[in-house]
């Protein structure tokens, strides 16, 4: 993860929802979709993105990013190209700054693209 002027995560898979992800959910939110990052996972809701954050050598320590869908400005996204292109993209400006996802082959680009469009425009 690097953190600048954007804040870029990978997502390598989809995964099933991480059952301890309840603890962090507010009374009426949903728990919709999850990926694999590196070390942890994103889920998304039917309010906001959760990316929880491994750190350290043993991966106790655990920073968890909330991005609430209404600090969400534009998006777009660029699907994996043939061959070297390895990742397709997907760039949200927000009200806190840009922030990219890249999403291994294995993502749906897609089914990503309308969980966003799904969360936002409804």
């Amino acid at each position: 993860m690097e953190i600048g002027n954007i804040l870029e995560w990978t997502l390598l898979s989809e995964i099933p929802i991480p059952d301890d992800v309840r603890d962090l959910l507010v009374e009426g939110e949903v728990a919709v979709a999850a990926y694999k990052t590196f070390r942890d996972s994103a889920i998304f809701t039917n309010k906001r993105l959760i990316v929880r954050d491994a750190q350290g050598l043993t991966g106790k320590k655990v920073e968890i990013y909330s991005l609430p869908y209404s600090s969400i400005i534009m998006w777009s996204t660029e699907n994996a190209g043939r061959l070297l292109d390895l990742n397709a993209e997907v760039e949200l400006w927000t009200r806190a700054g840009h922030i990219k996802i890249n999403l291994r082959r294995d993502v749906d680009i897609r089914k990503f693209d309308k969980l966003i469009a799904n969360a936002l425009l409804k």
